[in-house]
């Protein structure tokens, strides 16, 4: 296995993404909204092992203040390995420059978020 993280999604055909979210059992991610969601990213590292796509992440960000990290994904047949901690890695470092970084995440992957020094905050004032 050769794990390279790469930060251009242009070149992605976004059959490949939706393969990985399907291996996820997320299977409302068609390539029409892949490639909406991705080019509208600020930040997105890839996963690849030699030329296939084996997960991602997506951040959004104003560059200065904010930024929110979206589906960090795994191939099933991946996960276990390191690659979804070298993909947060990868991009808390593009954004190590931001004052607040936010992760949107579902709760079962609570554990792993907090193993990267992530802590889930609980907000001051009530839900609208």
């Amino acid at each position: 296995m050769n794990i390279k993280l790469h930060n251009d999604f242009p070149f992605i055909n976004p059959e490949e993404l939706q393969d990985v979210y399907a291996s996820v059992d997320w299977m409302n991610h068609n390539a029409d909204i892949i490639t909406k969601v991705f080019n509208a990213s600020t930040h997105v590292t890839l996963a690849m092992d030699n030329d296939r796509v084996i997960g991602f992440g997506q951040a959004l960000s104003d560059g200065v203040f904010n930024a929110a990290i979206y589906d960090v994904v795994v191939h099933s047949n991946y996960q276990g390995m390191g690659i979804g901690k070298m993909i947060m890695n990868d991009l808390l470092q593009h954004l190590r420059n931001i004052s607040c970084v936010h992760l949107i995440s579902t709760t079962a992957n609570e554990d792993f978020y907090r193993s990267l020094g992530l802590k889930k905050l609980k907000h001051p004032w009530p839900a609208f």
